[in-house]
C-alpha cells in the first residue's frame, strides 16, 4: 500500500483534499446540533429532576444573572434605579430574550441584599445556553455593562455569558500547531520534513472535527467532544507522522532510494502506528463500560479523530514523501550523503551514551525513577471529586466577579441552591425540618404545579465546599425521612455530587478494563507475559503521578494564578474517566514503540541486553521529540477558555512528560535490563493457543531448516580479530553467529590477540553480533561462501549498533 501511495501521489492527495473541503463544505452547511445529555439513571437527583421537568416543562431556556453593587447608599436609590432600569428593558426586548426578572417588580424584594448594597436581575433566554448566539450574549453583556460607572459595578453571569468569555475558536491549536513546528524544525532541521507531521495533523483533525460535526445530527455529541477530539488528535497525527518520517529519514541517510525507504519506512514504524492507534481506540471505548451518556460522544468523536489520523498517517503521509523524494532530508544532510556516501547503522551520541548508563546502572536509575514518580503521586491521596463552577473562573473575568458579588451579598450558597421536590402530600412539616437542619441558610417553598412542590433550600456554605455534600447526605438520610414526606434532592450541587458518587464508583471497573484490555494486545503484539505486565504497572505508577500533579495544582492551587486559570477547588467528576482513557492510550504508544524496536532486536539476537541497549538507544530521541511536541499541544488548550479542556490539557501534558522522559526512558529499560531473559518468557501451551499479530514485518522465509538463505554445500566457518578503533585487540568478547531468523548458531569468546572463530552450517547469509561490556555492541550480515570467511571487527567505546 505504501509504494501504490508513493507512485499514485497525485491521486492520494486530490482524494484526502477532496474528503477534507467535502466533510467541511456539508458540516458548514449542516451546521451543529452538539446536545449535552446528562442523565444519572438511579440517583436521587435524576429522580428530583424527572418531577421538575413534569412540573415545569417549559424552562429549558437558559437563565444568566445580571449583578449589580453600589459602593455608597443603597441599589433602592432612585439615581441606581434610574440607571438600572432602563439598562434590563432594553435586555428585556432584545429578540432571544423571553423574560427578565427585575429586583425593582413587585415581586423582587428577595432580590436585593439585606444591607442593599447587591441586587440581581434574572435574565433568560428563549433557547439553551449552546444554541443561544454569541452575538445575542455579548449584545446583552454590553448593554448591561453600558450602566456601570464610578461607586456602581455591574457583572454578568451564567452559562451563556461564560461562551462569550471563551478565546477566539481555533487559538489553542493554532498555539499547539506553531509550538509543534518549532519542535519538528529543531528536531529535523527541515522545513519540508517540519510540515509532513503538521499537514498529516490538519488532515486527520479536520475531517476528525468535521466528521464529528455530521454525526451530531444522528446521535448526541456533547459540546466538549470536538475540543477534547482535536486536542488528542493533534498530539497522535502530529506523533506518527514523526515516527514514520524519522524512519523514513534514516533509510535514505542509510542509502536507500526514497521509494524503497518510505515502504521501509510504512513496513516498520507504519506497523507500529497502526497498532498504537488502535490501543487508543480501545482505551477511549473504555469510556463506554461507565455507562455514562454523557461520555458516549466523547468516545465517537475522539475515536474517529484517531482513525482518521492513523489513516493519513499510512495513505497520505508516503505520498507527500514522495512530492519531496531527498528533500525530506535538510540541505546539510543531502551534502554529506553525497560526499561521504551512506551512514553507517547504529545510534550515537547522547542516546547510545544514556543507553549505556542505563545499562549499567539499571537498580540506581530505577530506585530514583520510582522515588521521584512517588514523590508526585502523594497528592493524588487527597484527590476529592466534584464540578468545577464559575467560582473557578479567573478573577478578571465578568462571571468570577458575578459569583463573588452573589456570594457577597445573599451568602456562598446562594451560587448553588438545592432543590428538594415531592409530588403530592403536605411539606409544612418538611419545611420546618428544613428550616431546622444545621447548614441550611434559607428554605423558601415555590407554589404547587402540576402536584409538584420545589421547596428551594440554600445552604451557608458554597457549593464546592465538603460541608455541603455533607448537608446533602444529611437531608436524604435524615431530614427528609423523619418528616415523613417522599421526596429527592436535586439542583446543580446535588448533581454533581451523585455524578462524582457514580463516577468514583464505576472508576475501578473502567481502570481494570483498559488495562486488561491492554494487557491482552501487548501479549498478543509481543509474545512475552513480562512486557504487558510491566506496561501495565507504568500506566499506574504514571496515572497516579499525573493525578497528583493535577491535585497540587487544582485542588490545592500551587502555581494556580501563574497558568491564569482561576481558583481552586475540586477536580472534575468526569475528567479521571477521560484523561485516564487518553493517558492509558498515549502510554501504549510509547510502549509499543520502545518495545517493538526492543523486539526486533530481541528477535534477530536473542540477547535482552542487546536488544533493550539497541531500542532504548534508536527511539529514547525520537520518543522524547514526540513527548515535547504533545507536551506542547496539550499545554496550549490552557487558552481554550474551556475549564475541563485546560485541566485535561495540563493533565495530560504533565502524565506524557512523565511518562517520557522517566518511564520509557529510564525505568522501563532499567526495569527489563534487571528482569533479563524473562522478559520475553511465554508458556509453550499459550503460544500456541495465541493468534498472530505483528508488529514488526515479517522475516523472508527461510530457504533451509535452520532459518539461513543458505545454499546447499559443506560446513564453514567465520574468523577473524576483535579490536578497539585504535587496533588494540579486545579479548573476552562474545562473538554470536545467528540465522536470519535469529535463531543462535555459535557463539565463542575473543581470545587475548582478538581472534575468534565461529562455525557455520552451510554457505548462505548470517548474522554475526558482537558485544564488549566496555566497548558497546556490533551486529553486521556476512555472506559466507565456499570457504572460510575472513572478518575482522572493530568496536568503538561506549557505540551502539543495530542489526537492521
Amino acid at each position: 500500500m505504501a509504494r501504490w501511495c508513493y507512485r499514485h501521489r497525485l491521486v492520494v492527495l486530490l482524494l484526502w483534499v477532496g474528503a477534507l473541503f467535502g466533510l467541511g463544505f456539508s458540516a458548514s452547511t449542516a451546521g451543529t446540533n452538539y446536545a449535552n445529555v446528562f442523565s444519572l439513571p438511579d440517583t436521587d437527583s435524576k429522580s428530583a429532576y424527572d418531577l421538575m421537568e413534569k412540573a415545569f416543562p417549559n424552562t429549558s431556556g437558559d437563565t444568566d444573572t445580571v449583578v449589580w453593587k453600589v459602593d455608597g447608599g443603597s441599589v433602592r436609590d432612585q439615581a441606581v434605579r434610574d440607571r438600572i432600569r432602563p439598562v434590563l428593558d432594553a435586555i428585556a426586548k432584545k429578540p432571544g430574550v423571553g423574560a427578565v426578572a427585575s429586583p425593582y417588580d413587585a415581586r423582587g424584594a428577595a432580590q436585593v441584599s439585606k444591607d442593599g448594597t447587591i441586587a440581581y436581575a434574572q435574565v433568560t433566554f428563549v433557547k439553551r445556553a449552546n444554541e443561544v448566539p454569541k452575538e445575542l450574549v455579548q449584545d446583552v453583556v454590553d448593554t448591561a455593562q453600558g450602566a456601570d460607572r464610578a461607586g456602581l459595578q455591574v457583572e454578568l453571569g451564567g452559562q451563556a455569558i461564560q461562551r462569550v468569555q471563551e478565546p477566539p475558536q481555533g487559538l489553542s491549536e493554532g498555539v499547539g500547531i506553531v509550538a509543534a513546528a518549532i519542535v519538528l524544525f529543531l528536531a529535523f532541521g527541515s522545513f519540508f520534513a517540519m510540515t509532513l507531521p503538521i499537514a498529516i495533523a490538519v488532515f486527520g483533525v479536520g475531517t476528525g472535527l468535521f466528521a464529528t460535526q455530521l454525526l451530531s445530527h444522528t446521535t448526541d455529541v456533547p459540546d466538549i467532544a470536538p475540543l477534547l477530539a482535536s486536542l488528542i488528535g493533534l498530539g497522535v497525527g502530529i506523533d506518527y507522522a514523526l515516527f514514520i518520517v524519522t524512519r523514513h529519514r534514516r533509510g535514505i541517510q542509510r542509502g536507500l532510494e526514497p521509494e524503497e525507504a518510505a515502504a521501509t519506512a510504512l513496513n516498520t514504524s507504519g506497523r507500529a502506528v497502526l497498532f498504537a492507534g488502535g490501543t487508543v481506540c480501545i482505551a477511549l471505548a473504555g469510556m463506554l463500560v461507565t455507562r455514562l451518556r454523557f461520555l458516549d460522544g466523547v468516545v465517537i468523536g475522539t475515536s474517529l479523530t484517531v482513525v482518521l489520523s492513523v489513516l493519513a498517517a499510512t495513505t497520505l503521509l508516503p505520498a507527500l514523501l514522495g512530492f519531496l523524494g531527498p528533500r525530506v532530508l535538510s540541505r546539510r544532510q543531502r551534502r554529506r550523503l553525497a560526499a561521504q556516501g551512506p551512514e553507517p547503522e547504529g545510534a550515537s551520541g547522547l542516546a547510545a551514551r544514556w543507553s549505556t548508563a542505563v545499562e549499567k546502572r539499571p537498580r540506581r536509575i530505577a530506585a530514583l525513577a520510582l522515588v521521584f514518580m512517588a514523590v508526585l503521586a502523594v497528592p493524588v491521596l487527597s484527590l476529592r471529586l466534584g464540578a468545577t463552577d464559575q467560582g473557578n473562573d479567573d478573577g478578571s473575568t465578568t462571571t468570577r466577579k458575578a459569583y463573588d458579588l452573589l456570594a457577597e451579598g445573599f451568602g456562598p450558597g446562594f451560587n448553588g441552591p438545592l432543590q428538594v421536590v415531592t409530588e403530592g402530600g403536605e411539606t409544612s412539616a418538611l419545611v420546618k425540618g428544613l428550616e431546622n437542619t444545621p447548614g441550611v441558610a434559607r428554605v423558601a417553598a415555590l407554589p404547587p404545579a402540576q402536584g409538584v412542590t420545589v421547596i428551594q433550600v440554600v445552604p451557608t456554605t458554597s457549593p464546592q465546599s465538603v460541608e455541603t455534600d455533607r448537608l446533602i447526605d444529611r437531608l436524604r438520610d435524615d431530614v427528609i425521612p423523619k418528616s415523613g414526606v417522599e421526596a429527592h434532592v436535586g439542583g446543580v450541587t446535588a448533581v454533581s455530587k451523585d455524578f462524582s458518587t457514580v463516577t468514583g464508583d464505576r472508576l475501578p471497573l473502567f481502570i481494570g478494563t483498559i488495562i486488561g484490555l491492554g494487557f491482552l494486545l501487548l501479549l498478543v503484539a509481543f509474545r512475552s507475559l513480562v512486557v504487558p505486565l510491566t506496561a501495565a504497572l507504568m500506566n499506574l505508577i504514571a496515572a497516579a503521578a499525573s493525578f497528583g500533579v493535577l491535585v497540587a495544582i487544582f485542588q490545592w492551587g500551587w502555581g494556580l494564578e501563574l497558568l491564569g486559570l482561576g481558583r481552586e477547588g475540586p477536580i472534575n467528576a468526569f475528567l479521571p474517566v477521560i484523561m485516564l482513557s487518553l493517558l492509558f492510550g498515549l502510554s501504549m504508544d510509547y510502549q509499543v514503540f520502545l518495545v517493538s524496536r526492543m523486539h526486533e532486536e530481541w528477535v534477530h539476537t536473542r540477547d535482552n541486553a542487546r536488544a533493550v541497549r539497541v531500542g532504548l538507544a534508536e527511539t529514547s530521541r525520537v520518543i522524547n521529540s514526540a513527548a515535547l511536541i504533545m507536551v506542547c499541544v496539550f499545554m496550549a488548550f490552557v487558552l481554550s477558555g474551556d475549564s475541563g479542556a485546560a485541566v485535561a490539557g495540563v493533565g495530560l501534558a504533565a502524565a506524557v512528560a512523565l511518562d517520557a522522559f522517566i518511564l520509557r526512558t529510564a525505568l522501563v529499560p532499567a526495569a527489563m535490563h534487571l528482569l533479563g531473559n524473562a522478559n520475553w518468557w511465554l508458556p509453550g501451551w499459550l503460544e500456541k493457543r495465541l493468534p498472530h499479530l505483528a508488529v514488526e514485518p515479517k522475516e523472508e522465509p527461510a530457504a533451509s531448516p535452520d532459518g539461513a538463505r543458505a545454499e546447499s554445500g559443506p560446513a564453514s566457518a567465520v574468523h577473524g580479530f576483535v579490536r578497539t578503533v585504535d587496533g588494540e585487540p579486545v579479548e573476552g568478547a562474545a562473538v554470536t553467529l545467528l540465522s536470519g531468523g535469529g535463531r543462535q548458531l555459535d557463539r565463542v569468546e575473543s581470545l587475548a590477540d582478538g581472534s575468534y572463530i565461529v562455525s557455520v552450517p552451510a554457505p548462505g547469509t548470517y548474522l554475526l553480533a558482537t558485544t564488549a561490556p566496555t566497548y558497546g555492541s556490533r551486529a553486521r550480515q556476512v555472506v559466507v561462501g565456499e570457504g572460510p570467511l575472513v572478518y575482522d571487527v572493530e568496536l568503538a567505546e561506549g557505540g551502539v549498533d543495530a542489526v537492521n
